[in-house]
């Protein structure tokens, strides 16, 4: 099989120079080339640490430029270092920098595209960690569709007394209303992250890496280790030569990954209760595999299945204690029956196959042991099935998520029911609309929002503002004891994946687009039905009306509406804001229409 990277050298003569001139040595040329794609940057912790893991897979430069021999170089590969630096969620929470975010993910796999086209690779390795970095690892290696493996960058240490970054909301909104001291928040603020990592809970950047493996395009048992340990640089160099192997073979991500893949993964989702924004990143990574996913995959495949995970934020321990459970092997070995076995992943052997091997292999030995180790270090007495229950004695039995719909969401909003209060379940309440964050977490930290109110937050979806988090106002809801238990917010926006609470995000249509969350007026009556899957505005002024006149209540108001001027006139969120799909379909940038 010719290797793309010499049919490239046959048609540039320019190109061994170049490389050369790089530090490439005459007989690295005719070497399997790998590219070696990272977010690492010192943009936040959980990509610090990312060069590690790339001196893992493609070790650092000598003194003339030649690869040291580990990973891709003992597979008989040569390496090349990229990189496309992610930002970070929580560094820029609470300001217009969120509204970068989710654009960021389009760009990063943008930008992968680019670097691995313009010079064609004959293989590539893939390292992230966190909530965009990952998601737009993944879009871009399916886009670039060469033999890869993707790297997960696991997570950091909880801090003293178990503290994690997701708790910082919480002290922030007891410090604004005067509960703790300043002092205490600043304590908080000083040992939330103590290393480097994904935060260490299941939010967005914990629930992608877990997603990575479970597609099959990170090698098994490999996702979410504490990001500190040795095993982790053991895992990337075993990525690199592998990376090289599927090069030789010409073994293709879009021949390992089906709908099939798909499905393991939603229905790993459910068993941890990740975050909701995996559906905005599985929809748009299916999307460049040409597989279409959405909302209603993710309620179907939801539905009666076992939620077994408990870790934060909907549980109680760390996400450090997750890899000391057994990972994603563990959860896989606990809902076996349900899953497709026989899917390919990056070994090219299935899935029943790398977990067989991993049982032989003695894997879940050497969890244990640091599983005991973290007891010890932590004056804990943690079992096993403390962590990951086991499916005969799951924490829930309907997943994790559900997608609501009605004439307040024709296409879809998302709940995660496992962090919402059991009193918000079924609920009619009062609608408080306000067209900004800012505006509604001023009312809710100044006691403006009462009980039964359906707080909304609106003109904050892809074409908005690009679809920022709510992260401040879900925290001072839930962190309220009875705001947080007799409220609803809803939003065209998305959630942090510490969110908790009883939040509603992605109400699709869009604000922007005319949707009907546009329309909504002080006092409409709103039902919320989770176990019926309803969404609707049911009345006007505190006055229930039925389906028919409510049909023409909102024909009138659509009537009448006006779309707002487009917030960004120029740059990357002028594109994003233009092109992005439906929050339901993964809000990727479309071109078509």
């Amino acid at each position: 099989m010719e290797l793309i990277s010499q049919k490239m050298r046959s048609l540039a003569p320019e190109l061994d120079p170049l490389r050369l001139g790089t530090g490439w040595k005459p007989e690295d040329l005719a070497k399997p080339q790998i590219i070696v794609e990272s977010t690492f940057g010192d943009s936040h912790p959980g990509s610090g640490h990312l060069d590690k893991l790339v001196a893992a897979a493609m070790p650092p430069w000598e003194k003339l430029g030649a690869p040291a021999c580990e990973g891709v170089a003992q597979a008989g590969g040569h390496g090349a270092r990229y990189f496309a630096t992610d930002i970070c969620d929580g560094e820029s929470q609470g300001t217009d920098g969120i509204n970068f975010s989710l654009a960021s993910r389009e760009m990063i796999a943008n930008m992968i595209e680019i670097h691995a086209n313009a010079t064609p690779f004959d293989g590539g390795v893939y390292i992230a960690s966190c909530d965009k970095g990952l998601p737009a690892n993944l879009m871009g290696l399916a886009r670039v569709n060469i033999p890869a493996v993707m790297i997960t960058g696991g997570t950091m240490h909880a801090g003293p007394d178990l503290l994690t970054l997701e708790q910082l909301g919480m002290y922030s909104a007891k410090y604004e209303r005067g509960e703790i001291s300043e002092e205490k928040l600043d304590w908080a603020k000083q040992n939330a992250c103590p290393s480097c990592g994904a935060c260490s809970f299941i939010g967005t950047a914990s629930t992608m890496q877990i997603m990575a493996e479970a597609l099959g395009l990170a090698l098994p048992g490999s996702a979410l280790l504490p990001a500190t340990s040795p095993d982790l640089v053991q895992y990337a160099r075993r990525a690199g030569y592998q990376a090289v192997v599927l090069a030789k073979q010409g073994l293709k991500p879009s021949d390992i990954v089906t709908m099939d893949s798909f499905e393991n993964a939603i229905l790993v989702h459910a068993a941890i209760s990740g975050s909701t924004n995996a559906l905005l990143h599985l929809p748009a990574i299916a999307h460049e595999f040409g597989i279409e996913i959405d909302g209603d995959t993710f309620d179907r495949l939801h539905r009666g299945a076992k939620y077994l995970l408990d870790i934060r934020p909907a549980g109680r321990w760390p996400a450090e204690f997750f890899y000391y459970a057994g990972g994603v092997p563990a959860i896989m070995e606990e809902i076996r029956d349900v899953l497709h076995l026989d899917a390919l992943t990056v070994t090219g052997k299935t899935l029943g196959e790398n977990l067989d091997k991993l049982k032989a292999d003695g894997f879940y030995e050497h969890c244990q042991q640091l599983l005991d180790e973290a007891n010890a270090r932590c004056g804990l007495k943690l079992t096993r099935a403390d962590i990951i229950r086991p499916a005969s004695d799951p924490i829930g039995t309907d997943g994790s998520i559900a997608v609501l719909r009605g004439n307040l969401a024709p296409e879809g909003a998302v709940i995660k029911h496992t962090a919402c209060p059991k009193e918000m379940f079924k609920a009619v309440l009062r609608a408080r609309p306000f067209d900004s964050e800012e505006d509604c977490l001023d009312a809710v930290l100044h006691h403006k929002v009462q009980k039964g109110d359906a707080v909304f937050i609106r003109y904050e979806g892809p074409q908005g503002s690009g679809m920022p988090e709510m992260f401040y106002t879900s925290e001072a809801i839930s962190s309220d004891k009875e705001l947080g238990r007799s409220i609803a917010l809803i939003t065209d926006g998305r959630f942090s994946g510490a969110s908790t609470g009883p939040v509603i995000g992605h109400c699709s249509p869009e604000a922007q687009t005319g949707g009907p969350i546009a329309l909504v007026e002080e006092d409409d009556l709103i039902e919320i039905d989770v176990p019926a899957r309803k969404l609707n505005i049911i009345g006007v002024r505190g006055e229930r009306k039925s389906a028919e006149e409510m049909a023409q209540i909102l024909a009138q108001r659509r009537a009448a509406w006006k779309p707002k001027p487009r917030r960004y006139k120029r740059g990357t969120l002028r594109l994003f804001s233009e092109h992005a799909a439906s929050p339901m379909k993964g809000a990727y940038l479309r071109y078509d229409d």
